[in-house]
């Protein structure tokens, strides 16, 4: 028994009530994903792959995002003798233009007056590379987020707390933005950055 309560307490989930989640490498310094994967129990070791995340010309939102997963788990998984390397990569999409991070609070405020009252997709792509084998699997999250009608005021307050600078679409759901959202619709973790679900998923079939 004690040593059952030591696995939970440092998060070594690997035998308990079955279930085995094969440690992971996550090719990302982004904290959300890596507090997400905490709060589950995957134990993981973090390794940034450095890209170009430049849209390719004519390219959608789906094929955005998993084509930078599954160039993001491929950078990382290359210099690696053996592991599974987890890739992913999350943007906004709106009228289908793809909201980024905002390059400083203009583009902030920008993005925050056009979801205003408005319905958009949050999108992640995901992407698990197993190193030795170079098999690979690629797929993709998509959640609906609707903000309420958003004052002048209530723009310039989130703009001002520095809470959008580096998150995609201007804003976090699991931070002051929670205020402003009026309903969601699918997966919450995928709007955080990681849709752990469909990980867990991906990481029984490779």
């Amino acid at each position: 028994m004690e040593n059952e309560r030591e696995r939970q307490a440092t998060g070594d989930v690997g035998s308990i009530a079955g279930l085995s989640l094969e440690p992971l490498v996550l090719a990302s310094a982004s904290p959300r994903r890596a507090e997400i994967l905490r709060a589950v129990g995957w134990r993981f070791e973090a390794q940034a792959a450095d890209l170009d995340e430049t849209m390719l010309a004519g390219e959608n939102a789906t094929a955005y995002v998993e084509r930078l997963a599954r160039a993001k788990a491929g950078a990382v998984a290359a210099a690696r003798l053996f592991g599974l390397v987890l890739g992913a990569d999350t943007v906004v999409v709106v009228d289908g233009r793809v909201l980024g991070k905002p390059r400083g609070r203009d583009e902030a405020r920008e993005m925050l007056e056009l979801l205003s009252g408005r319905e958009h997709e949050v999108l992640t792509g995901v992407a698990l590379i197993r190193a030795e084998s170079k098999r690979i699997v690629v797929a993709h999250e998509r959640t609906r987020v609707r903000f309420g009608a958003l004052a002048p005021d209530e723009i310039d307050w989130y703009v001002a707390t520095g809470e959008p600078m580096d998150k995609a679409g201007a804003y976090a759901i699991q931070g002051r933005a929670a205020l402003l959202i009026d309903r969601v619709e699918g997966d919450y973790w995928n709007v955080v950055g990681l849709p752990v679900r469909l990980v867990y998923k991906l990481s029984r079939a490779i």
